[in-house]
């Protein structure tokens, strides 16, 4: 491996497999934890910056909702999207056996089990975004048709800002 590559994670092979278009960042060194101080590492906008959540409805069923990393997922506004009465935030120790991925390092692409997605409809301001590589201190930057070539998703209005 050259002294300059980045680690390749599941995600990035999985895209590779696609030949699908992307560029990988990495800010492992820098200390960065949110999604905004990720953003700041990467000299990013963080309107497209993306995190990954994973959610529960009232019936049971999981979701996953990739937001900007500025902003809150709004429960009503998901829920509204998901077709459910309530959705609630799953608890972090439920992540990583549901989904294969640790809290910080979730991605949209390669889950254990593919769960319907939703997409901040903001994402259709930013030319390319980036959301997690699926490990902590890498992350993935793309177009969305090149998503849609990976993953099924709908676009929702799903946030509020950060308080």
């Amino acid at each position: 491996m050259k002294k300059d590559a980045i680690e390749k994670t599941n995600v990035m092979r999985l895209l590779d497999q696609k030949k699908a278009v992307y560029k990988s960042h990495t800010y492992v060194s820098t200390g960065a934890i949110s999604g905004v101080e990720v953003a700041a590492a990467l000299g990013q906008d963080p309107a497209c910056v993306f995190k990954t959540l994973v959610t529960a409805g009232k019936s049971g069923q999981h979701y996953v909702f990739v937001i900007p990393a500025a902003k809150e997922l709004d429960l009503k506004k998901a829920a509204k999207a998901a077709g459910e009465k309530s959705i609630e935030m799953i608890k972090s120790k439920e992540l990583l056996p549901l989904t294969g991925y640790v809290h910080g390092g979730c991605s949209p692409i390669g889950m254990k089990k593919f769960f319907p997605t939703f997409i901040d409809q903001t994402v259709e301001n930013c030319e390319t975004f980036c959301f997690s590589a699926g490990k902590i201190g890498y992350q993935i930057e793309t177009d969305l048709q090149t998503l849609a070539k990976m993953i099924r998703f709908t676009l929702a209005d799903l946030t509020e800002e950060a308080q």
